[in-house]
């Protein structure tokens, strides 16, 4: 016989009711006597009736989550991490894809408003009028992008680009080029000025080579704009950027690291598989996803949405083989 909601109000000693928002409503009850609600229903296998608890609670018990490009590495650690949480939280995801089309997101958000109770927006691309509209329509949150008070999880490129430009820096590198993602890109905006902040700082010249696709081909086609530029090193939008262009490289007859240094951003797991093994500034992606449900979650708990959230998450540099010392 399946155990009931009363099953558990009698083993934990407490009413019904109380069990029912220990389960969905978990900030407005007493921490002992959640832990003891939690404990019990565990131990007894409870298994809350979903469509009963969304008539009572008005939640669907879904999370939506829409991403630009579910192909790119980046992305499935974050997914891993949103999932998670998701689950221990008894929560489900709908996962959408935009496929890089910026103009689809909104879209994606008017179509999951009214079958979610709140969505996770990962590096939107969207304007911030867009994404005002959006919060508009349902709770939401961002990853990897800060607009307004709507909460978000960011990480903190200033300080991963100074520690980019420092390892740079004490490796004799003077002239640092920088091929930057999309245009529309959060990240591209924010990592072009740290690492302008960063090269001021130290006294470097920053060459900026251009916006490209966050892509493998996107790195290629990066290729012939760096050696123009005369750069001793690379800072890349991304890690597939990166692999892109120390491929494009070594087909010129260029030589990575001893030529040309090359740093990528993200640590994908291909980062340490190829050869060189690229140095990159590792972006903690799980955590990322998992702070971004906690955040969602709160929201939901307090929806007059009168405090801003936000979390910046720390980078660390991870120094492999494609960068060395600069040729005199």
């Amino acid at each position: 016989m399946a155990v009931t909601i009363r099953d558990v109000a009698k083993a934990a000693g407490v009413s019904a009711s109380t069990v029912s928002r220990a389960l969905s409503m978990p900030d407005i009850v007493d921490a002992a006597t959640r832990e003891r609600v939690l404990r019990v229903a565990d131990h007894l296998g409870y298994r809350p009736n979903r469509a009963a608890r969304g008539l009572i609670t008005g939640r669907t018990g879904n999370i939506g989550l829409i991403l630009p490009d579910l192909a790119n590495p980046f992305f499935p650690s974050v997914v891993k991490g949103i999932q998670r949480q998701a689950h221990e939280a008894d929560y489900q995801v709908f996962v959408a894809d935009t496929d890089e089309d910026a103009s689809a997101e909104l879209g994606l958000v008017r179509s999951l408003a009214k079958q979610v109770d709140g969505i996770i927006l990962c590096s939107p691309r969207m304007k911030p009028a867009e994404l005002r509209e959006a919060a508009g329509l349902a709770p939401i949150v961002l990853v990897n992008r800060k607009a307004g008070t709507i909460p978000s999880v960011a990480m903190d490129n200033a300080d991963g680009m100074r520690q980019v430009v420092d390892h740079l820096v004490g490796l004799g590198h003077r002239r640092i080029g920088f091929v930057a993602g999309p245009r529309s890109s959060w990240s591209t905006r924010e990592r072009l000025r740290g690492l302008r902040a960063a090269s001021t700082r130290a006294g470097v010249e920053l060459v900026e080579v251009g916006n490209f696709a966050p892509t493998f081909d996107g790195g290629i086609a990066a290729a012939e704009g760096v050696l123009i530029a005369g750069v001793t090193a690379v800072v890349a939008y991304n890690d597939l950027v990166a692999m892109g262009l120390v491929s494009a490289l070594r087909d010129r007859g260029v030589d990575v690291p001893s030529q040309l240094s090359v740093v990528g951003i993200d640590n994908i797991q291909m980062s340490a598989m190829g050869h060189p093994t690229l140095t990159t500034l590792g972006i903690p992606k799980e955590k990322a996803g998992r702070r971004a449900v906690d955040l969602l979650l709160h929201l939901l708990a307090d929806p007059s949405g009168t405090a801003t959230y936000e979390r910046e998450l720390p980078t660390e540099l991870l120094v492999r083989q494609s960068t060395a010392p600069a040729r005199p």
